[in-house]
C-alpha cells in the first residue's frame, strides 16, 4: 500500500487518512504519538483515531512504527552497565483466572542464570493483575523508584513491579480512552500497548502467553493466534526476539484464584508443598523459552532440566524470598505465608449439585464470582480484599461429589459465601463419565 503523507502535523488530516484506509508514514505517527504525550492532541481526536485503527487495522511496518513511538514517548531504561547477573529477560500474559505464573517465573529463571526486569499490571474486567496479586503482601513496593528496581534486578535477579508514570506515557493515555470508547479489542493498538511498555523497561528477549477459551480476554483461538502472530512479529521487527505460546485458559490456571490465595499458591510451589500439574507445565514452558532466547540453554530439554532443578532445590524459591524482601516485604514470607498474607474471617466448602466428573467450566463466571467477593475492582477506585477468593478449585475432568467439594470459597461473610458458592455451582457442568481434556499449550509462535 502507498504512503502518501497526509497533510504534515493536522491531526484531523492523519485520522481521515486511517479512517480511509490509508497506511500511515513514519511521520504522522511519531506526531501523533507526540501529541498523545504531550497532550496537545484532544481527547476526542485520539478517540477518532483509536476507532479508525479499530476499523481499518494497521500494516506491520505502521505497528512498529507505532510501537517504537510509544515506547520512546518517556524513559526508556538501559540496562548496560548495570552488572546484571545475566541477560535480561521478560515475560508478559494477555491474563486468565488463577494465572500467577510471573510470581513463579521471575525467581525460577532468575535461579538459572537470567536476570528478570518485569513490568507487570493490575486486573481487568475478570482477570486478575499480578501487581494486586504483590500488593496482598505487607510492605512489598510495587511502585519503588528507578534506582531501587535496578538496584534488586542486579542483587537477586529479578524485580516485579508496576508500570511507572515515565515508562511509555503515550500507552497510558492512549489506553485510558480506548477503555471508554470499545476499541480496547484492536489487536494493532493491543500490540502497541503491551510492547511499548516492554521495549520501555529494556529486555533483550521476551515470551508471551497468549491465552484463549472462556477466562481469556480473547476466547477465541482464532483471535488469539492473530494476537501472538502480530506480537512476535512486531516486537522482532523493534529489535526484541519474541517467542508467543498460545494456551488454554477454559480452566482456572492452578487451583486458586485471588490475590492473598494465589501468592500462597506460588509459594507452595517454589517450595514443593503442592504443584498443580498445569501451573507447572505453563510455569516450565514459559521458563523453557525464555532460556533459549537468552541463550542459557542450547535446546528445550536442557532448559527444562535446569529449570526443574532450580524448582526442585529451592534455589528459585529463595529468589523469590529476595526479591520480596528487598522490595519491602517480609524476611520469611517464603518460611510462613500464613503468619503474613490475609485470611477472610468465613472459608465455606461449594458442593456440587451431584456426583460426577467436571466437564466444562465457564472461567469468565468464575473470575467474576472472585470479583463480586471484593476480590477486583468495578471501578477504578474500588478498594480490593486481598484475602477473599477461591481455594482448592477442581478442573475439568475431576470427579467431584461428596466429600469432594467444587472448591473451598473465602468470604468476608456468610452471605458473601453463600453467593459465590451459588455463582460457582452455575459456572461448572457436570457429566457422568470422565471427559478428555485438550492440549493445554496449543502452539508455539516464534523464530527460534
Amino acid at each position: 500500500m502507498a504512503r502518501v503523507p497526509a497533510t504534515p502535523f493536522i491531526p484531523q488530516e492523519i485520522i481521515r487518512k486511517k479512517r480511509d484506509g490509508g497506511a500511515l508514514d513514519d511521520a504522522e505517527i511519531a506526531f501523533f504519538v507526540r501529541g498523545l504525550t504531550d497532550g496537545s492532541i484532544a481527547e476526542g481526536q485520539v478517540a477518532a483515531f483509536a476507532m479508525a485503527v479499530f476499523l481499518r487495522g494497521m500494516d506491520m511496518a505502521e505497528r512498529v512504527t507505532l510501537t517504537r513511538a510509544m515506547a520512546q514517548s518517556g524513559r526508556v531504561i538501559d540496562w548496560s552497565g548495570f552488572n546484571l547477573p545475566g541477560p535480561a529477560l521478560d515475560k508478559h500474559s494477555t491474563g486468565g483466572v488463577g494465572d500467577k505464573v510471573s510470581l513463579m517465573l521471575a525467581p525460577l529463571v532468575a535461579a538459572c542464570g537470567g536476570a528478570v526486569p518485569m513490568i507487570s499490571g493490575r486486573g481487568l474486567g475478570h482477570t486478575g493483575g499480578t501487581l494486586d496479586k504483590l500488593d496482598s503482601i505487607p510492605g512489598y513496593r510495587t511502585a519503588p523508584d528507578l534506582e531501587l528496581f535496578r538496584k534488586v534486578v542486579a542483587e537477586t535477579g529479578c524485580a516485579i513491579i508496576g508500570q511507572t508514570p515515565d515508562l511509555a506515557p503515550a500507552d497510558r493515555r492512549l489506553y485510558a480512552i480506548r477503555d471508554v470508547t470499545a476499541t480496547v479489542e484492536s489487536i494493532p493498538l493491543i500490540t502497541a500497548s503491551i510492547l511499548s511498555k516492554k521495549l520501555a523497561s529494556g529486555p533483550q528477549a521476551l515470551v508471551m502467553d497468549v491465552k484463549f477459551g472462556s477466562g481469556a480476554f480473547m476466547s477465541e483461538p482464532e483471535r488469539a493466534r492473530e494476537l501472538a502472530a502480530s506480537i512476535a512479529a512486531v516486537a522482532s521487527g523493534a529489535g526484541l526476539p519474541t517467542t508467543a505460546l498460545l494456551t488454554d485458559m477454559n480452566q482456572v490456571l492452578g487451583r486458586a484464584a485471588g490475590h492473598a490465595l494465589e501468592v500462597r499458591e506460588a509459594i507452595d510451589w517454589l517450595t514443593g508443598k503442592a504443584r498443580d500439574p498445569r501451573l507447572d507445565e505453563v510455569t516450565l514452558a514459559l521458563g523453557a523459552e525464555l532460556l533459549l532466547l537468552g541463550r542459557l540453554a542450547a535446546d528445550r530439554d536442557e532448559a527444562r532440566r535446569k529449570l526443574a532443578a532450580a524448582r526442585d532445590s529451592g534455589a528459585a524459591a529463595e529468589r523469590f524470598q529476595r526479591m520480596a524482601a528487598a522490595l519491602g516485604g517480609p524476611p520469611d514470607l517464603v518460611e510462613v505465608p500464613e503468619k503474613h498474607l490475609p485470611r477472610a474471617a468465613v472459608e465455606r466448602s461449594v458442593e456440587p449439585d451431584r456426583r460426577g466428573f467436571i466437564a466444562r467450566i465457564d472461567v469468565r463466571a468464575i473470575g467474576l464470582a472472585v470479583l463480586t467477593l471484593g476480590g477486583g475492582r468495578r471501578r477504578v477506585e474500588d478498594r480490593i480484599d486481598y484475602s477473599v477468593g477461591l481455594a482448592d478449585m477442581q478442573g475439568i475432568g475431576d470427579e467431584v461429589g461428596p466429600g469432594r467439594p467444587l472448591a473451598i470459597v473465602h468470604a468476608r461473610d456468610t452471605a458473601a459465601a453463600e453467593q459465590a458458592a451459588a455463582a460457582i455451582r452455575r459456572a461448572v457442568e457436570i457429566a457422568d463419565a470422565p471427559v478428555s481434556v485438550g492440549p493445554l499449550i496449543r502452539e508455539r509462535i516464534g523464530s527460534n
